[in-house]
């Protein structure tokens, strides 16, 4: 079984973000989170029945009261580090050849992260990461898939060159360490949630 992590830039994976509540402290995405019947930038073929069934499998998994978290970026293996979490999958569909998935941004400092950036206009992609078999007839196609979860990616700036982690990012750029230990003490403190905002905008307008 290989490692397969497939990416979507945000207009690839026609996200809709959203908020469920009147007081907009709820936030959402929702959009597509693995691509059926079609070859991707990675060169491999999912069939159509191989999502379908992977999909059930993981939106059964949620219905029996399983939380499927996930990230910002990707780590290096299937394992879901809780320190990276920024979101939470609450449901996955097929819509014709392809799986759906509605992500609920969590409070957690990832999680922070993630909404201030969509609030305030960037464009995040999806990538899905799980498991399979990849037939070694150049045809690509993939079996036995298994999806563990989804995770947010930056937008890449061109086909196959995605940037280094936004954590990454926020560990090497001036105040970013600051950012993410504010991160940790927003709950409840509007001037903590106000500095980070400022400093998390300061931080993405030197990545762009």
């Amino acid at each position: 079984m290989l490692y397969l992590r497939e990416n979507l830039s945000f207009n690839e994976a026609k996200m809709i973000v959203e908020s469920d509540d009147k007081d907009g402290k709820s936030l959402h995405m929702s959009g597509i989170c693995i691509q059926g019947g079609i070859r991707n930038a990675n060169q491999r073929v999912y069939p159509v029945n191989e999502i379908g069934k992977a999909v059930k499998t993981l939106n059964d998994q949620i219905q029996n009261g399983y939380s499927v978290l996930g990230e910002v970026d990707h780590p290096d293996d299937l394992k879901i580090n809780l320190d990276r979490v920024s979101h939470m999958i609450t449901n996955m569909w097929m819509d014709g050849p392809n799986g759906y998935g509605k992500l609920k941004i969590l409070p957690t400092p990832m999680g922070q992260l993630i909404r201030t950036m969509l609030e305030s206009g960037v464009k995040l992609g999806v990538s899905s990461r799980g498991s399979g078999n990849v037939k070694e007839d150049g045809s690509g196609e993939v079996s036995d898939f298994e999806i563990i979860t989804v995770d947010m990616v930056a937008q890449p700036s061109a086909p196959g060159a995605y940037p280094t982690p936004i954590y990454e990012h926020l560990m090497n750029s001036r105040g970013g360490l600051s950012a993410l230990r504010i991160a940790q003490e927003v709950k409840g403190d509007p001037k903590a949630q106000k500095y980070l905002k400022e400093s998390l905008l300061a931080i993405i307008g030197k990545l762009q």
